[in-house]
């Protein structure tokens, strides 16, 4: 059997990273387009890197009969400023597996869904201090519901001193990185330079420390003064132990708060957007989840949760600009095969969530925002895949899906809104995310439900 050689991008380093920074999708389509399903590229750490998007690539590679790769915590090292030493993330091996262990409990079952109502009503809150007729921005309200949701749900620090100042800071710290100029300071760490406090990296820094300082605080108290009956993710994560009776230390907690943080808030924020945006932007889409959830008859979330459309529609949002354009690096640990490539050990690979979802075999006219898509066929985990796959799939995407379901159907049920944009609204990058441009202008029209 002839094997075929995967081709490498011709063009120079620098702007290859300059390029996937400020244009992503053109770049990654392009790259595609002229150097087909598999190609090598440097724009990701300076290392060279194979982008794999082909579902049976991705299927012989995920496979866990074949063991080919290694899901290297080392190959996230990109994120440490961001999550910390000891965030999951960064973990390798069995440390990972441990950790993942640890956290993943909450995120599932009976203790996610205690959570339903009090995601519904942080919804209804945020949405009161809107004014009929006025224009806001809908990201900028997903955004503040969801870091309430963090903070009220995953922290479990409730109104006060420390509440608002940790929101201030943390929407702050997050901010400095919004748009793809200043992205370039987390995804090039040449950049990560601490030239004093007002230095771009010193800024981040700083604020990051603040942060730091606020939740060790918070995780002491927490210790001192244990209460029983508390179902936050924080209070649950200090309480867990594994196999041995080990518990998380402080700054593992710490750390992993960040991480949650960064997994759960922008990211749903943003898909929550781009959902908006999609309902409101096609009156037929919008017409057909109203009349599902309106006859439901019911605010119980777990029924609202299981609704076929309203699911579709977050699948098909999750699809067409999926939020993380990558799943977290692989490296091979054999040679393996794929559709005739030779792929040698040791090569690092970068599965791309994005092209698989581009795929025209797949999703006919893929640039169309199509829910029924969801409805007419069952795809496997590697043909739509938004939280990833393997060792490092996504541990908290149940939640993310039951979250953006019920502040959908909240904002859907009560409130009548109106899309202001003039033109179709197009993705750019927001620090690791791929965001609607200018966060998708709204009015609120009327208030329907309460």
């Amino acid at each position: 059997m002839t094997i075929k050689q995967i081709e490498t991008l011709k063009t120079p380093k620098i702007i290859q990273q300059i390029e996937s920074i400020i244009k992503p999708l053109e770049f990654l389509e392009r790259s595609a387009k002229n150097y087909g399903e598999l190609f090598f590229t440097s724009f990701f750490a300076n290392l060279e890197t194979l982008v794999v998007s082909h579902p049976q690539d991705l299927q012989e590679l995920f496979n866990p009969t074949n063991k080919f790769l290694d899901a290297p915590g080392t190959a996230n090292e990109i994120f440490k400023p961001l999550l910390g030493e000891n965030s999951l993330i960064v973990q390798n091996g069995e440390h990972h597996q441990k950790l993942r262990k640890l956290i993943m409990p909450p995120f599932h079952g009976e203790q996610m869904l205690n959570h339903g109502q009090q995601i519904c009503d942080i919804t209804r809150q945020a949405i009161r201090c809107l004014k009929l007729g006025e224009t806001f921005i809908a990201r900028h309200l997903s955004e503040d519901i969801t870091m309430t949701v963090i903070l009220k749900v995953v922290f479990g620090i409730n109104d006060g001193l420390r509440f608002e100042k940790l929101k201030n800071l943390i929407t702050t710290w997050l901010d400095l990185t919004s748009s793809p100029l200043h992205a370039s300071v987390l995804l090039l760490p040449y950049l990560q330079k601490d030239l004093g406090a007002w230095s771009p990296w010193g800024i981040f820094l700083r604020l990051r420390q603040q942060i730091d300082e606020e939740l060790m605080a918070e995780i002491l108290e927490r210790r001192q003064q244990v209460q029983p009956l508390r179902f936050d993710i924080l209070s649950l994560l200090i309480e867990a132990e594994d196999e041995n009776g080990e518990a998380m230390s402080d700054v593992e907690v710490r750390d992993n708060l960040l991480t949650l943080l960064n997994a759960g808030h922008e990211t749903i924020a943003t898909a929550i957007a781009w959902a908006l945006y999609w309902i409101h932007q096609q009156p037929e889409v919008y017409e057909k989840v109203l009349y599902e959830l309106q006859s439901l008859n019911t605010s119980d979330p777990i029924k609202i949760a299981q609704l076929p459309y309203l699911t579709a529609i977050c699948q098909e949002t999750l699809r067409i600009y999926p939020v993380i354009l990558f799943t977290f690096p692989r490296i091979t640990i054999r040679s393996v095969n794929l559709r005739g490539y030779h792929v040698t050990s040791g090569t690092y690979v970068l599965p791309c969530i994005y092209l698989t979802h581009r795929r025209e075999d797949l999703y006919p006219q893929p640039e169309k925002f199509q829910p029924e898509r969801f409805i007419n066929r069952k795809y496997s985990s590697y043909e739509f895949w938004p939280f990833g796959g393997g060792s490092r799939q996504c541990l908290g995407q149940v939640f993310a899906l039951f979250e953006m379901k019920l502040i959908l159907a909240t904002i859907l049920l009560n409130y009548q809104l109106k899309l202001e944009e003039k033109k179709p609204v197009t993705p750019a990058r927001r620090g690791f995310l791929l965001a609607p441009q200018g966060g998708v202008k709204m009015s609120l029209v009327a208030n329907t439900g309460c």
